[in-house]
């Protein structure tokens, strides 16, 4: 036997096993693929109105404004090669790394629980941004955001209570609190001044001290968030599993069209993205492309695109128009142009 035969006769089987490898050992990937799209116009699935209004009358139209939304392939799942390659060259998926879809320093209960968090600050900040386009004022405050089943806040407090005082001292900012914790703990409780259903009440809870990423500190197991005094009551039921703050842009313009007569949308569906600040910016959201070909497949005809995911899809193939977010109030101008002439010129990527 030559040479060259016996130097085959061992790559060969060297090679099939690099190849099996490559093709079948988990590799640091995770895929992002469209996930549904919710009309917040819509009813539950109990006939509800999914936009509650109390204290303010509302207007049912037709149309549909729908938010929309990514599935991250789960956590613990990472892509061998020869799968992570099939989705890759499906163009509505998106491979990316493992540690963007699932942070390493957070844990499936912490990931689950910072979503939901999300979420209730994304409903109030929308809520208060189409009750100021409406022309109300809306003073913002500092709430509860999510209370921890192992702390000691749980079953004393609730999500959205608000924080009047903390030891006798008026709460201005969130750091207040934080600050009165550190001065507290078993057997000398701190003194909490709460609002909660426009009810004053007082609770006395006795801080734990606990270390959170290298960190000690004095805590009672909730997160804080920006809450509002609102003029009246306005709230969105949507599906608790669905976590994260990109629906508040959707949220915003739903709400103003509840809110005002006749369809913001001229009966059509349109669909969008997008993080809303206190101040009625829209900020850039993850899996622009997914939740574009989610939208295509609800059949939106309009999609608003934060301005820095405007770069995230240059070059996209799609029948949808893609019109830049820049404010809640900017995409509210955009949506009521469209609504009156299809072909009206508008703020596009």
């Amino acid at each position: 036997m030559s040479q060259r035969w016996i130097a085959f006769a061992f790559a060969a089987p060297l090679t099939v096993a690099l190849l099996l490898l490559a093709a079948f050992v988990p590799l640091p990937y995770a895929v992002y693929s469209p996930g549904p799209t919710f009309d917040v116009l819509a009813k539950d699935s109990n006939e509800a109105e999914i936009i509650q209004v109390d204290g303010h009358k509302t207007f049912r139209d037709d149309g549909e404004i729908r938010f929309t939304t990514v599935q991250s392939s789960p956590r613990g799942e990472k892509l061998p090669l020869l799968p992570a390659l099939s989705k890759w060259l499906d163009g509505d998926r998106a491979v990316i790394p493992y540690d963007i879809a699932h942070p390493p320093d957070q844990t499936a209960e912490e990931e689950e629980r910072q979503g939901a968090v999300s979420m209730v600050t994304s409903q109030d900040v929308a809520i208060a941004n189409a009750m100021r386009e409406l022309g109300y004022e809306v003073p913002s405050t500092i709430q509860v955001a999510d209370v921890a089943d192992d702390g000691v806040a749980f079953g004393e407090l609730r999500i959205r209570d608000k924080f009047v005082e903390v030891d006798g001292k008026p709460v201005r900012r969130s750091q207040d609190i934080v600050d009165a914790l550190q001065d507290h703990g078993p057997g000398d409780p701190v003194e909490l001044l709460i609002e909660r259903d426009g009810r004053q009440l007082t609770v006395e809870l006795e801080p734990e001290e606990s270390v959170i990423d290298g960190e000690r500190a004095k805590r009672i197991g909730i997160s804080l968030g920006i809450g509002y005094d609102f003029p009246f009551d306005v709230s969105i039921d949507v599906d608790p599993e669905i976590g994260g703050p990109s629906a508040g842009l959707m949220f915003a313009l739903a709400i103003y069209d509840t809110l005002t007569p006749g369809s913001l949308t001229d009966g059509e569906i349109v669909a969008g993205t997008g993080e809303l600040t206190d101040d009625g910016a829209v900020g850039p959201i993850g899996g622009i492309e997914q939740k574009i070909a989610a939208a295509e497949d609800a059949g939106a005809e309009l999609f608003f695109v934060p301005e820095e995911n405007c770069v995230d899809v240059e070059g996209l193939d799609t029948d949808l128009t893609l019109v830049k977010a820049t404010t809640m109030q900017r995409a509210l101008q955009s949506l009521e142009a469209w609504a009156d002439d299809r072909g009206a010129e508008l703020p596009s990527c």
